[in-house]
């Protein structure tokens, strides 16, 4: 008998009924709603979902390994920062890709990212996989390093205490979107209408293409972190004229299908909280994010909200909330706070505070990170040098 467990928020009926479609599929084993739950377009965003035998490329979605990483930067530097915001985020701009459709050029990733780029092509080549995606990913994807996106993702400068921290939301990039799309068609046997719950059989030749191709992309989107979070020291080290050394706290993906003994675990947008698992759980621009140990709750399905979840719509936010409010709600953080990024004012968003009491049996709250700079995106292109 399936186990189905619901602990979201205001819950509306758009959100509902995706998840009651998704549950009542004969393939589903286990299922959970996690707290910030709100409506995407397949499955819902902050659902969990087990499944024997197959595999949903939808479920899954477009942004394949989007997740968080959490840095500590080792040295008292909270007065230098503060004292220069600014150009801090200025230099951050310069040499980190934001928004839509900015890239990085080869020459500019650095030489530890492009071996382990390799690496990660070598053993993608050895197993199954498309002509046409492994030529995207040969001759395209390596561009795609280091860069932030636009949407939900973000970076974030970091105070708790008098330690100084990196925080970083972002996914594979143009990386998830092709394969999705790819897999979303192969799977539906559609060029139109592929957006829909079309389950992959594991053991199949396509699911063995996807499977590979899928744990491709979550590395790569690991490794697209970790070359943002290079470039962000590089970045502070240049302003402060000062080296620094640094621990990455942890690097996890939040959206995901995984291997959970012979089953898969999908999870979008919902944060792995495995017994003792780190996770990272932001808010918003104002309110930064919560750093969590996993309680490895099996009623979660080891899981926890993503974030805090959105309250209103992209379309919505705009409407109802006005600049001067971003503004206001901004105030002491050096922010990308535009037209562009609207969509994104904290108002946009659920109140943390009871996303997180809903999961306190799922996870533990380590540290509250506050944002002293908070990089985003915007929805248009940006130059390097905007």
């Amino acid at each position: 008998m399936k186990k189905i467990y619901n602990y979201a928020i205001d819950l509306d009926k758009a959100t509902e009924e995706q998840f009651e479609h998704c549950i009542n599929q004969d393939f589903v084993v286990n299922a959970a709603l996690m707290p910030d739950a709100h409506s995407g377009y397949v499955a819902p965003i902050g659902s969990v979902i087990e499944t024997k035998d197959y595999i949903v490329p939808s479920w899954v979605g477009y942004d394949i390994g989007c997740g968080m990483t959490a840095v500590k930067i080792n040295e008292d530097i909270l007065s230098l920062i503060n004292n220069n915001t600014k150009k801090i985020y200025d230099e951050i701009m310069k040499n980190v890709p934001m928004g839509t459709g900015m890239l990085n050029h080869p020459k500019d990733i650095t030489k530890k990212t492009k071996n382990e780029f390799n690496n990660l092509l070598k053993k993608f080549e050895e197993g199954a996989h498309d002509k046409d995606i492994y030529k995207f990913i040969k001759n395209k994807s390596l561009s795609h390093l280091g860069t932030l996106g636009s949407g939900n993702h973000f970076l974030e400068l970091c105070k708790s205490d008098n330690e100084f921290w990196i925080v970083v939301h972002s996914g594979s990039r143009g990386i998830g979107y092709k394969v999705a799309q790819k897999y979303m068609k192969k799977s539906s046997g559609s060029e139109t209408n592929f957006e829909a719950t079309h389950p992959i059989k594991i053991n199949s030749k396509v699911g063995k293409e996807y499977l590979n191709v899928l744990e491709f992309g979550l590395e790569f989107a690991l490794l697209n972190r970790k070359e943002i979070i290079y470039k962000t020291i590089y970045s502070i080290e240049k302003i402060l004229d000062k080296k620094l050394s640094y621990e990455i706290w942890t690097n996890k993906n939040h959206n995901h299908a995984v291997p959970n003994g012979k089953n898969y675990i999908h999870r979008k947008g919902a944060t792995p909280a495995e017994k003792g698992e780190r996770g990272v759980i932001p808010a918003n621009m104002r309110d930064g994010s919560y750093l969590v140990i996993g309680k490895g709750n099996s009623k979660f399905l080891n899981s926890s909200s993503h974030g805090a979840g959105r309250k209103l719509s992209r379309t919505e936010a705009k409407k109802k909330i006005t600049m001067k409010k971003f503004r206001e709600d901004m105030k002491g953080i050096t922010g990308t706070v535009e037209k562009g990024t609207l969509d994104e004012a904290p108002d946009a968003y659920k109140n943390i505070s009871k996303v997180m009491d809903a999961q306190k049996d799922s996870v533990e709250i380590v540290k509250h990170l506050l944002p002293i700079i908070a990089l985003k995106g915007s929805g248009h292109k940006r130059s390097k040098h905007d």
